[in-house]
């Protein structure tokens, strides 16, 4: 039985759309102002086609993230969040989206600096914020860290903490061992696990 034309024309639409992701990925990496013409011509596709899968840089840069997004989120669960003690699940789990935006320095700044409002951030985070929840409720219960903080501030605060790691290291106010170290530190005291 062969598929339908319909069936044909979505999935090439959806593999032309990894196709330019993948591209912009790479390219904004090392070019983070690099065209779209640019994108197109590195994906191996048309100006139009990109733009029909994207109607604007600011969509495409905006999917460019939920793929690394989707690209932390698997690390993480890979990291066996599950397995052994809570704040050694943590750390391993924010090693997971420190090994992501290693990957991408350049393109993680550029993608920083984007205007997104604040219902899509959260949405983006969601992913991330419920692994957080996750250990960090673990770690409440087996009495491994300090109830006294509500879990949600615990889990904003790691975001937050971790963002500014990335920040610092960016930047290269510190180097990267010093910003993980730093956050490693920061993350076992708000959690009461030194």
């Amino acid at each position: 039985m062969s598929s339908s034309p319909a069936r044909a024309r979505r999935a090439d639409a959806r593999r032309s759309r990894a196709v330019i992701l993948d591209a912009a990925i790479r390219l904004l990496n090392a070019r983070p102002h690099a065209s779209v013409d640019a994108i197109a011509t590195a994906a191996g596709v048309t100006r139009q086609t990109v733009y029909a899968h994207f109607p604007s840089r600011q969509r495409l840069l905006a999917a460019v993230l939920d793929r690394l997004t989707e690209e932390t989120v698997a690390e993480m669960d890979a990291a066996g969040l599950d397995t052994g003690p809570a704040a050694d699940a943590l750390l391993r789990l924010i090693d997971a989206g420190a090994r992501t935006a290693g990957r991408y320095p350049v393109l993680m700044q550029v993608l920083s600096t984007l205007p997104v409002p604040a219902e899509e951030d959260q949405a983006r985070h969601r992913a991330v914020a419920d692994r957080l929840r996750r250990v960090i409720e673990r770690g409440l219960r087996t009495g491994e860290f300090d109830h006294h903080l509500p879990v949600g501030w615990l889990v904003t605060a790691t975001i937050t903490l971790s963002h500014a790691a990335s920040e610092e290291r960016t930047a290269g106010r510190l180097p990267d061992e010093e910003a993980d170290e730093a956050l490693r530190i920061s993350l076992l005291r708000l959690l009461g696990a030194e």
